[in-house]
């Protein structure tokens, strides 16, 4: 046996790939999580602001909060994709299954919406410039 393969079957630098691999989905989602947060108060941040401009009708906080919340969700629905995968790929490494990719992955769709939410949040801006 040479010095830098270990002596039992399982390599268990695939196993500790895969948890820092659930982590930074963690991670993830908890980012998605508390910038959902910052934005769906960042209506209510702009209504407080509002009396300090009494010439300027108050703004709408309708689309913050629901682009807020929907940040939220998406983090949270980040979060248990993020364990379901994990837990399968755990099952396919006691099997003994080659990797094989997925046709699209997690983070290829986690990209598009968020890319989707920032092009919303952008239309929202440009419609509360004065």
């Amino acid at each position: 046996m040479t010095a830098d393969r270990p002596t039992t079957s399982e390599d268990p630098r695939v196993r500790l790939a895969g948890e820092r691999t659930l982590l930074a989905w963690v991670r993830t989602g908890l980012a998605m999580m508390a910038f959902g947060f910052v934005v769906a108060r960042f209506g209510l941040f702009l209504h407080e602001l509002a009396p300090a401009r009494p010439d300027a009708v108050p703004p709408s906080t309708g689309l913050s909060l629901w682009l807020g919340i929907a940040l939220v969700l998406l983090g949270v629905a980040v979060t248990l994709l993020a364990a379901r995968e994990h837990v399968l790929f755990l099952r396919r490494l006691a099997r003994g299954e080659p990797y094989r990719p997925e046709r699209w992955s997690m983070a290829v769709i986690v990209s598009l919406v968020l890319a989707a939410c920032g092009a919303v949040m952008v239309g929202y801006l440009i419609a509360l410039r004065p």
